[in-house]
């Protein structure tokens, strides 16, 4: 096989990239801090603070203590209750979605790799891991945007959201604003764009054919036989009659 390590530089880099970036889908789908709600009213929420996530809501509380080290109240948020808003439900699936398709782009850009740095494969497998690769990790930064932004224009436009009584959450927020949630979401989403568009433009160099070549005596010189593998006479040491 071709050495091809010299050619793979920046996907070894775009790996690193694409790895920080499912990482922090990770992180991104365990924050509760997507929406941070103010409150007016802090007979409850003595913080004056909620924070709404894709899976919980919590807020800090001195008044509703569980248990000696625990003030921090939280509600899960399940996908088939009525009043979960359909950005939330909607990023509670794509958000698993993007987990499951960052893992499938780094095992292909992984095993791409591999076959570089070891030679273990023609270049063309090579160059079909390298570009499913791409695909997978901008299919998981499309998978996380689209929950991202959402939730991001309900935060702009202070939209609410009615929770049951057990929640205990206001009718509405004073003011919201973007928790970190959001911003880590939207920049694990370039790191991922940024490593797929390395892979997808990743190609093998043309590997030219050897110049030199063995040859059979006779071959490959103008104005002899092309063919025949006896020897030429040379012709200064050839005898004339006298």
């Amino acid at each position: 096989m071709p050495y091809l390590v010299h050619t793979a530089h920046a996907q070894f880099v775009a790996l690193w990239l694409g790895t920080v970036g499912w990482i922090l889908i990770i992180v991104t789908v365990g924050l509760v801090e997507w929406r941070v709600w103010e409150v007016s009213d802090l007979s409850v929420i003595t913080s004056g603070l909620a924070w709404v996530g894709i899976w919980r809501v919590c807020f800090y509380s001195h008044v509703l203590i569980l248990s000696n080290n625990q003030i921090m109240f939280c509600q899960r948020i399940h996908l088939s209750e009525s009043f979960t808003p359909p950005e939330i439900a909607t990023a509670q699936v794509l958000m698993l979605v993007a987990l499951i398709l960052g893992l499938m782009g780094n095992a292909s850009v992984v095993y791409g790799l591999r076959n570089v740095y070891f030679g273990l494969n023609a270049f063309k497998a090579i160059r079909l891991v390298f570009y499913s690769g791409g695909v997978l990790f901008i299919l998981t930064a499309a998978a996380a945007l689209v929950p991202v932004f959402w939730n991001l224009h309900s935060v702009v436009n202070n939209q609410t959201i009615t929770f049951p009584a057990a929640f205990l959450m206001p009718p509405a927020p004073v003011n919201q604003s973007v928790g970190p949630g959001i911003i880590v979401g939207i920049f694990a989403s370039v790191l991922l764009v940024c490593s797929g568009v390395v892979f997808l433009s990743y190609r093998v160099p043309v590997m030219l054919e050897p110049k030199v070549r063995p040859s059979w005596p006779g071959e490959g010189c103008s104005g002899t036989r092309v063919g025949t593998r006896q020897g030429i006479d040379n012709p200064a040491f050839q005898t004339h009659p006298s």
